[in-house]
């Protein structure tokens, strides 16, 4: 969550809507008499819609009517966008009624009264049991784990977890434990450098590239482990491209140099995506292990409301063992009445996610997620195809390729199938093709790029606004920041027909544009803020800047935190 800051004494619209209101001109008085707000008889025909602004920056001395609160914030929000054609984000926006109504039973439910709760307690770990069967755990070990808000706490308790075990053990060994380091790379999302600086831990930054598919190089990771290396993460599902990292390959390497060295590397995985999509699909990871079927994966961890399919405010942390969960790390609590053994980063939050999350994993049932997914894979296919098969775009994500195949096809080389509506042939599945999330990061070919100089990819993702799409356009991580591209995620709710519009208006929105005039044009590019200034409301919030001014950032590409968009 971005920081935000209290309102500054010299920024005070509340000041100036009073003087607009107040200056004497009868335009700005509304004769409208109401001795009592709460009396209106609907909430425009109170105060509010046209006498009094609600309060925004202060709280207000006397309160208002529900009604007239409800309808005038509902209104307001409604300048946000259609979460389901949010298409730049991983996490769902659909769940069925039933769901939705267990949730709304269920909101006042606190994860942190265990003993008050313990018909939900019993769910919450039934579903660390399910997840931990579906990521491979090894008989004779016994799994534990935890929901979280979200991957981002999950991978700071992995991460803390790795840490513990390297401070135990160089203290064993009387060695100095001053400089932990931690290898990831630069496609990486924020949360994982967040825990190296939160938590004193040297971040190891590795750089991707074409070569390596836009993810973590193992080459790399060989280079720069040493004995102050407390772990590995591997990302199954880049947020930039989708590609799916080599566990089984980095694995490999870490047992190589354990064998030469004696020094135990552990990886962690960071499956926000993936976790809930290489189970169940035919492709799995794209053939090799990824899970707790290799030893030298000591923990994984999951976002529930991404391809868990549950809404926002679930992850999950899974350790294939206690033993590689640190007892100094748990916490034993005795609160209201009980007992219970702890380890999160929050105490408060809300138990509604994880009842959801049971509820769907025992109404889909492994085959239900599966169609789900696959569904899902099969639309990202067929729009990847599309896009290419105009011969405007190029796809940098590949799991419309057929498996092992990872260079651009021509477009007439491009085949959709002749047997189903959606292009896929009978008995085809996402094991034919290059394993990863059902991500579609593409940008203009290099022939677009030279027949249409003026037309700038920002410029397309600003006009997809305008029919409410919201489609990312940004950069590559450091090295090939020079490649922008735009993402769509492909979830559940991207039907078919969704799919068909959208393809019809990319097409059109840049047929547009490659007949409009440059200098016509210019209003749509990036460009600075009107007037150089921007909302109130934006200067109280995070400082970051935006596409226009990244030149002004505090650190560049090459050192700074790479967000993306999840």
């Amino acid at each position: 969550m971005a920081l935000a800051r209290h309102i500054h004494e010299q920024v005070d619209p509340e000041q100036i809507f009073s003087q607009l209101q107040n200056d004497g001109s009868k335009a700005h008085h509304h004769h409208v008499h109401i001795k009592n707000a709460a009396e209106s008889i609907t909430p425009y025909s109170s105060r509010y819609a046209s006498q009094a602004e609600i309060s925004k920056y202060i709280i207000p001395q006397d309160g208002a009517p529900a009604d007239s609160v409800h309808q005038m914030l509902k209104d307001e929000l409604d300048l946000d966008g259609k979460p389901n054609l949010n298409l730049a984000s991983f996490v769902g926006t659909y769940m069925e009624k039933e769901a939705e109504k267990l949730m709304i039973e269920n909101l006042s439910k606190n994860m942190s009264d265990a003993d008050e709760y313990p018909a939900m307690m019993n769910m919450h770990a039934r579903c660390v049991s399910i997840i931990s069967h579906l990521w491979g755990v090894q008989k004779g070990e016994t799994a534990v784990g935890s929901a979280t808000t979200g991957s981002s706490e999950a991978i700071h308790l992995g991460g803390l977890a790795m840490k513990r075990r390297w401070q135990e053990r160089r203290d064993k060994e009387g060695k100095d434990r001053s400089k932990p380091n931690i290898l990831m790379g630069s496609n990486a999302q924020v949360a994982l450098e967040k825990f190296a600086r939160y938590f004193e831990v040297e971040a190891r930054i590795l750089d991707v590239s074409e070569k390596s598919c836009y993810r973590l190089d193992p080459e790399l990771v060989k280079k720069n482990i040493d004995e102050n290396t407390i772990g590995v993460f591997v990302i199954l599902g880049s947020t930039y491209t989708g590609h799916y990292e080599p566990v089984e390959e980095i694995s490999k390497i870490l047992d190589e140099y354990e064998k030469k060295t004696g020094i135990d590397i552990p990886i962690h995985v960071d499956a926000a995506s993936g976790g809930f999509i290489a189970p169940f699909t035919h492709a799995k990871a794209g053939g090799p292990k990824w899970n707790f079927a290799l030893p030298r994966v000591k923990s994984i961890n999951t976002s529930g409301h991404k391809f868990g399919l549950v809404y926002a405010g679930v992850g999950w942390i899974i350790w294939r063992d206690e033993s590689y969960l640190p007892k100094h790390l748990i916490f034993e609590l005795h609160y209201l009445g009980g007992t219970e053994e702890s380890y999160t980063l929050n105490f408060s939050r809300p138990g509604a996610q994880i009842i959801a999350q049971y509820f769907l994993l025992i109404h889909l049932g492994f085959n239900g997620y599966r169609a789900i997914m696959e569904n899902c894979l099969v639309n990202a296919r067929l729009l990847s195809k599309s896009l290419e098969a105009t011969g405007w775009y190029e796809c940098v994500s590949d799991i419309h390729r057929p498996k092992g195949v990872h260079k651009l096809q021509p477009p007439q080389d491009i085949k959709f199938g002749n047997n189903n509506a959606n292009g896929k042939k009978d008995g085809e599945t996402s094991a034919d093709y290059n394993a990863g999330l059902p991500v579609v990061a593409f940008r203009f070919s290099d022939a677009f790029k030279k027949d249409y100089p003026h037309v700038k990819q920002a410029t397309l993702s600003t006009l997809l606004k305008s029919k409410q799409y919201i489609i990312p356009n940004y950069p590559l991580p450091p090295k090939e920041e020079k490649t922008e591209i735009l993402r769509v995620v492909v979830r559940e709710s991207m039907s078919l027909d969704l799919l068909d519009m959208l393809i019809t208006d990319i097409i059109s929105v840049t047929e547009a544009l490659m007949g409009s005039d440059p200098i016509d044009l210019t209003m749509f590019q990036p460009g600075p803020s009107v007037g150089g200034e921007k909302r109130v409301e934006k200067q109280l919030q995070s400082k970051g800047v935006g596409h226009d001014e990244k030149h002004k950032a505090k650190r560049g590409m090459e050192k700074g935190v790479h967000r993306t968009v999840c």
